[in-house]
């Protein structure tokens, strides 16, 4: 299964039914009245997020959600019915915006959230609704209302509490096996991982956070270089960013070089998103020598002009995770404490997400336009769409 994460549909609400022109006639009634019903009101196109899915694939096959109309209204006072809602499923994590005015309807992050993003057009009126004392027999009706009409542009973006972010071959993938029971792939060269994969680090008995194995960037990412750039957009909702450094880096780059590389494709893409709050994770302590060790992790800290914790770890042998592990927990704990009993906090919160999904959007529209102009992408291609056929695992 492909995984994509961006899609653009047309949606179209039903239309009202009109309203009926009738007069009641039966045997032996000299002067029936007007009975005239109304139309049934149009079907609305309504979203619904659903964990069971976890890609947009569905909607580059179809891209067209029309909802039924109403029925139109009939004689002896009868209603036209109404036409059904069209529901459309959608992965838990999925952004909807209006392509047309680029405005955010929603975000919809909790299975079975329904957001509604074309309303049914209004059902019209029968001739009943206009008799009157001076109007006895009306021959008035309206029609029902068209309705909403909108191209959508979906947006998922995988949910998580930590996101990991690094260089290729890194250990990010190494690490979220360490932690989790979710097994990425795993292998001695730089690009293993193509997809966002989710772990569940279980710390205590009912304590657990979401992580999420991000593809690693490389210098230029920010340009269009690489798969990074079109996953940095998934680090949104993270509320902490482990900054993996490998200390025992597969090429001729430094581990302080890779530190800096990536901090610094972090801040072209979305310097709001470079102010998240992130931790400094050294790796692959056990590979390199002990006499060696001391002065690779003071480089990458002065590099970075470091001033927090550094944690030290092996993620391959687990040596250093689990101390990891329990400040994350905690540190998460008391994020979530702050956002429950501060308005202000999640206001706060809700601007930042809104700023980094603006500049991270822009920047990939950006790159989009600079390529289309060099004759490198045609009008119906995306740069930064996935051609690799591979499986999205989600593992508790």
């Amino acid at each position: 299964m492909k995984f994509v994460d961006e899609a653009s549909i047309y949606v179209r609400a039903g239309k009202g039914g009109n309203g009926a022109l009738s007069f009641w006639r039966e045997k032996f009634v000299a002067k029936g009245g007007p009975d005239g019903g109304d139309g049934g009101n149009g079907g609305s196109v309504v979203l619904v997020a659903d964990e069971a899915l976890n890609t947009l694939i569905d909607f580059r096959f179809t891209k067209k959600y029309i909802a039924e109309s109403g029925e139109g209204g009939q004689g002896r006072d009868m209603t036209g019915s109404k036409g059904p809602d069209l529901e459309i499923k959608v992965p838990v994590g999925t952004t909807v915006i209006d392509d047309d005015t680029g405005e955010t309807l929603g975000d919809l992050v909790r299975d079975g959230q329904k957001l509604k993003v074309a309303q049914g057009g209004h059902h019209g009126l029968g001739n009943t609704r206009f008799k009157s004392s001076t109007n006895r027999a009306p021959r008035q009706t309206t029609k029902g209302t068209v309705g909403e009409e909108r191209t959508l542009k979906l947006e998922m973006k995988v949910l998580a509490d930590v996101g990991l972010l690094g260089l290729p071959n890194a250990g990010k993938s190494t690490f979220i096996r360490a932690v989790s029971s979710a097994k990425p792939k795993v292998a001695d060269y730089p690009f293993t991982t193509l997809v966002p994969n989710l772990g569940v680090v279980k710390v205590k008995k009912h304590q657990s956070f979401v992580i999420a194995d991000i593809p690693g960037i490389i210098e230029g990412a920010s340009e269009g270089a690489g798969l990074g750039i079109r996953f940095l957009k998934h680090l949104v909702r993270n509320r902490i960013l482990l900054h993996i450094v490998d200390l025992a880096p597969w090429d001729e780059i430094t581990p302080a070089e890779a530190a800096v590389i990536a901090v610094n494709e972090l801040h072209q893409f979305s310097p709001a998103l470079a102010e998240r709050d992130r931790w400094l994770v050294l790796n692959k302590t056990d590979m390199v020598p002990e006499d060696e060790l001391e002065e690779r992790c003071q480089s990458v800290i002065d590099a970075l002009g470091w001033e927090g914790k550094a944690y030290r770890i092996s993620a391959i042998s687990g040596e250093g995770t689990e101390v990891l592990c329990l400040d994350l927990m905690t540190a998460l704990d008391e994020k979530r404490e702050l956002l429950l009993e501060s308005p202000e906090a999640r206001e706060k919160e809700k601007a930042m997400r809104a700023l980094i999904d603006e500049e991270g959007r822009n920047r990939i529209m950006s790159l989009r336009e600079k390529r289309r102009k060099a004759g490198l992408l045609l009008d119906d291609d995306d740069f930064d769409e996935d051609d690799y056929d591979v499986e999205v695992e989600y593992v508790s």
